[in-house]
């Protein structure tokens, strides 16, 4: 018995450190950080990582990033339809052979779309259900926030980053580690941590912390605004954290007594921080100054 899933009646075999390397070694394939490329090796750690995003029977999952497929198998054993989008020509091109091998009564239930996940088109990815995967963490936020924009569809997702970046993504206002990604974030979901990741059930092992984040799609506040015109507003009261939200948006909006009229028909008291605002406050503030226009 190998360190990977030794079943093969129960479906997918899943990979293990020994297949991994292998799977890499017979591509050439060396590990970039450009990429973010940190395999996980470790087959209870894709288990758990499936079982946490509490998919409902047959879900069409969005992957971003499925490197060499460990990931992948998981999803596919648990009976799940897999859309996968991989940048890496390399890896790309590989992913069905080894679909096929570990995987083979699943193989029709997997597809690869050569892309980039910060650039990927909805009609490419089609109509996603969910997204489960272990974002390259030199752009989680923006892949993800990309993703949460164009996939409608997608109505729930668990995704690993970072753990400094799963603690801002999770941040509710008021608390030190909010800001701009948990607002932008806090617009299209209900956003929770869901646990830590060790280590070394990477390969190679990364030299950060790396941590689930869950979320649930909800309605965007209701607002006059455009997203694009809310989060505007959202950078522009972060871009100077210790001043108050109405000089932390002087740049945004320089004519002071136009501001003072926006603060004061969003009800926002303009002498509060940014940090302590919420996704419902930064929609008042946008809406009210469309509405003053």
């Amino acid at each position: 018995m190998t360190s990977a899933d030794s079943s093969t009646s129960a479906g997918p075999r899943l990979l293990g450190p020994a297949e991994v390397r292998s799977l890499a070694a017979t591509l050439g394939l060396r590990p970039t950080k450009q990429r973010g490329q940190n395999f996980v090796i470790d087959p209870n750690t894709v288990r758990r990582i499936v079982r946490a995003a509490d998919l409902s029977p047959g879900e069409l999952v969005l992957e971003v990033g499925p490197g060499l497929g460990s990931l992948t198998l998981a999803l596919l054993a648990e009976g799940h339809r897999v859309t996968a989008v991989e940048i890496d020509p390399l890896l790309a091109s590989a992913l069905p052979g080894t679909i096929a091998e570990y995987a083979p009564a699943q193989a029709s239930s997997f597809r690869v779309v050569l892309a980039d996940a910060m650039t990927v088109l909805a009609d490419e990815i089609g109509p996603v259900e969910a997204v489960v995967a272990n974002l390259p963490y030199n752009v989680s936020v923006p892949v993800l926030l990309h993703l949460l924009e164009i996939a409608p569809t997608m109505r729930h997702g668990l995704v690993m980053v970072q753990s400094e970046v799963a603690d801002r993504l999770a941040a509710p206002p008021g608390s030190r580690t909010y800001g701009v990604p948990s607002a932008k974030a806090a617009w299209y979901a209900e956003v929770r941590r869901a646990g830590p990741i060790g280590r070394n059930v990477f390969w190679p092992a990364p030299n950060v912390d790396s941590g689930l984040v869950a979320f649930s799609r909800r309605p965007a506040p209701e607002t006059a605004a455009s997203r694009e015109e809310v989060f505007a507003v959202i950078e522009g009261a972060f871009s100077q954290r210790r001043k108050t939200v109405r000089s932390a948006l002087a740049r945004w909006m320089p004519d002071r007594a136009r501001l003072d009229a926006v603060f004061e028909a969003a009800g926002i008291d303009p002498s509060l921080r940014g940090e302590m605002l919420g996704i419902e406050d930064f929609a008042r503030i946008a809406g009210a100054a469309t509405s003053e226009q």
